[in-house]
């Protein structure tokens, strides 16, 4: 049985005790401490499980800031979007999988400690790289242990190299030329996944400039989960993001937030509640405000 947008720690107990192919990995992180999500994963992880940080591994590091700071490199080092935290290119990627010991025919499961808001990127990633085989752990770390999930600390023996081969994109990327070029269109409706003061423009804590894309809608990715850290049932998303969208067409959704990490609790979400796989502006506020040609609204 394959796993593809959510799985209980129940499910992954039974996963692992069947011997499909598998790998766990534990994407914890801390913006402002970028080293504390590795602390604690040799703290405490899920037996095997391979630590993802978020900006060695999910994110492209290469290059220089070029034109309206935009990363800039060639080939292989290219990045795939602008932002705090570009994506590395699909084919980049797939060396860090096959580094990891992660091949094509293996399940993925992806946990965190805060609320899915990293380990969303590795599987919007593998999605992006072809690879449908991947889930979240509902819950996290947290819901594990609750279900009684054994523990390991320290680091992991090493996984032979796999070869893990790109497919055809599961998962649509935008950029800010797309983006502009529909804006107060009907067929594009953006959902700003940051906390609303940010999005309105009254704080703002990493980016040079405050405020949202002129037209976007706003739900903080915090309001997917119960206090439980889980994620909502599914009948209660759709609802809610019905009520957010009004008569706008679930497909026309383009999630973002600040880096294009946070955005995806959301995207995650709406999948869950049955409304489609929707699209992802990965470059995000941070990308969107780097050119000061770009329009800016507040409130």
């Amino acid at each position: 049985m394959n796993y593809t947008t959510l799985i209980s720690p129940e499910q992954l107990q039974a996963l692992m005790k069947s011997g499909q192919p598998l790998r766990v990995f534990d994407c914890s992180f801390d913006l402002m401490q970028p080293h504390a999500g590795q602390q604690q994963y040799l703290a405490a992880h899920i037996p095997g499980a391979i630590y993802a940080d978020l900006e060695t591994a999910l994110s492209a590091r290469h290059g220089v800031p070029g034109a309206h700071g935009v990363l800039t490199a060639s080939g292989a080092d290219a990045p795939a979007s602008g932002g705090r935290h570009p994506l590395p290119n699909r084919e980049k990627f797939a060396v860090w999988l096959s580094g990891v010991g992660m091949g094509n025919e293996m399940q993925a499961v992806v946990y965190d400690r805060n609320g899915a808001n990293y380990c969303g990127r590795l599987w919007w990633l593998l999605k992006w790289a072809g690879d449908e085989k991947v889930a979240v752990l509902d819950g996290g770390v947290l819901a594990w242990l609750a279900a009684g999930g054994a523990i390991n600390s320290g680091e992991e023996p090493a996984h032979f190299q796999a070869n893990f081969l790109v497919q055809p994109a599961l998962a649509t990327l935008v950029d800010a030329d797309n983006v502009s070029a529909r804006l107060g269109r009907p067929d594009q409706t953006l959902v700003d996944a940051r906390a609303t003061p940010r999005f309105k423009g009254e704080v703002e804590p990493l980016d040079p400039v405050a405020g949202h894309i002129p037209g976007a809608l706003n739900r903080p990715f915090s309001q997917n989960l119960t206090p439980d850290g889980r994620f909502k049932p599914a009948e209660q998303l759709k609802a809610e993001f019905s009520a957010l969208l009004g008569q706008r067409d679930p497909a026309s959704v383009v999630h973002h937030c600040g880096s294009g990490v946070s955005a995806l609790p959301n995207l995650i979400a709406m999948e869950v509640a049955g409304l489609g796989r929707t699209a992802l502006y990965a470059g995000s506020w941070s990308d969107w405000c780097s050119d000061a040609s770009r329009p800016v609204a507040q409130g």
